[in-house]
C-alpha cells in the first residue's frame, strides 16, 4: 500500500528531534475494521531527512498493527518518559498522523527486524517537557 504521501523534514523542532533519536519505544495506536482500538509498545527510528518515523518489529508484516493500517491508516504514536522524580519532570511526544506500509526496508528500523514496516507522516504533534514545562506543551498542525 504506498500513498506517496510528503512529511516534511521541518516539522519537528530541534529539541523534538533530539529527544526523537534518544529513545527507542514508543506506543502505536491503531483502530481496526471494527473500530475497535488497540495500542502496543513498538521499536521506531526518527527519519531526519524525510520528516517521518518509521516502525518495524519481529513477525510484523503479519502483526495486527499493519492489518488495522490496512483498514485505517490514521494512527497515533506516543514516546514519553520521566526525566526526574525529583522535581517531577515527564517528557514526551505525540504524533497523530497517517501510517503507510513498505514491504522492505524495515531491517534499517532496529536490529533484526523483518522487512516490512510502517512510515507515519505528521499531522499534528504535541511535545511536552522537553523545550518547555511538561503543562505547557508545544500543539501544532503540520500539514
Amino acid at each position: 500500500m504506498s500513498t506517496n504521501q510528503n512529511a516534511n523534514p521541518n516539522s519537528f523542532t530541534d529539541a523534538e528531534v533530539a529527544y526523537l533519536n534518544e529513545q527507542r519505544l514508543g506506543r502505536l495506536a491503531t483502530t481496526g475494521a471494527s473500530g475497535e482500538p488497540h495500542v502496543t509498545p513498538v521499536g521506531f527510528r526518527f527519519d531526519a531527512a524525510s520528516g517521518t518515523i518509521d516502525i518495524g518489529g519481529h513477525g510484523f508484516a503479519n502483526s495486527k498493527k499493519v492489518h488495522d493500517v490496512a483498514a485505517n491508516p490514521k494512527v497515533a504514536f506516543v514516546v514519553d518518559d520521566i526525566a526526574t522524580v525529583d522535581p517531577w519532570w515527564v517528557r514526551g511526544i505525540e504524533v497523530r498522523g497517517t501510517a503507510e506500509l513498505f514491504r522492505s526496508g524495515g531491517e534499517t528500523v532496529g536490529p533484526g527486524f523483518d522487512a516490512a514496516f510502517l512510515r507515519i507522516t505528521p499531522r499534528r504533534i504535541v511535545a511536552w517537557g522537553l523545550d518547555t514545562h511538561f503543562f505547557e506543551a508545544n500543539r501544532r498542525t503540520v500539514s
